[in-house]
């Protein structure tokens, strides 16, 4: 059974942010895949996520803000180490912050609304793949720290699920072996 759905989460890979180049998805195309990355599975249509874009010069500015509170928390690191910190934001063209607002509810668990989160970033993934773009989704200690969420305007409740970085690959990405699926999969009952 094949077709260009399954041919396409075969192959998908994570491409590292520092091999991506532009061009980033145009408005229109980031309107799609953002429009894509909401179809999740959401009980209670709760929409427990929003989305932060950081392109053109706003990467520098969430760069410096990422490399700052890196910077307070560790007086001894020097520039290279500095320079790495900011790349989280300025290797790719495009970076999408997925924002999870995983709230407590009556009927719907908050660990459900965090899982809808994660689908928005693995749908808004697929999508820039079948678009041609290359992706990877990261999280990493700024995606926790209360000084960045703060810069970046979010809400004390709520937390980064992803920064999902968005371009074109500057070379073919290592295919990496599939899992084997006798050491993860068991059979109720067997």
């Amino acid at each position: 059974m094949s077709n260009a759905t399954i041919e396409l989460l075969s192959a998908r890979r994570s491409v590292p942010a520092r091999q991506m180049q532009g061009p980033a998805p145009s408005e229109e195309q980031l309107r799609t895949l953002l429009t894509i990355a909401a179809r999740v599975p959401d009980h209670g249509k709760l929409a427990p996520w929003r989305f932060i874009v950081f392109s053109g010069e706003a990467r520098e500015k969430a760069a410096q803000i990422i490399a700052a509170a890196f910077a307070a928390d560790n007086p001894e690191a020097d520039e290279k180490r500095l320079a790495a910190e900011r790349e989280r934001m300025t290797a790719a063209p495009l970076v999408v912050a997925v924002v999870s607002r995983a709230a407590p509810h009556p009927k719907i668990p908050e660990w459900e609304q965090v899982l809808s989160a994660g689908a928005v970033c693995m749908n808004l993934i697929v999508a820039a793949n079948a678009m041609g773009f290359a992706t990877s989704w990261v999280t990493g200690w700024c995606a926790y720290d209360r000084r960045v969420l703060d810069a970046f305007g979010l809400a004390p409740d709520e937390r980064i699920a992803g920064f999902v970085h968005i371009g074109t690959a500057s070379e073919k990405p290592a295919d990496r072996p599939r899992p084997d699926l006798s050491a993860i999969v068991t059979r109720f009952g067997e």
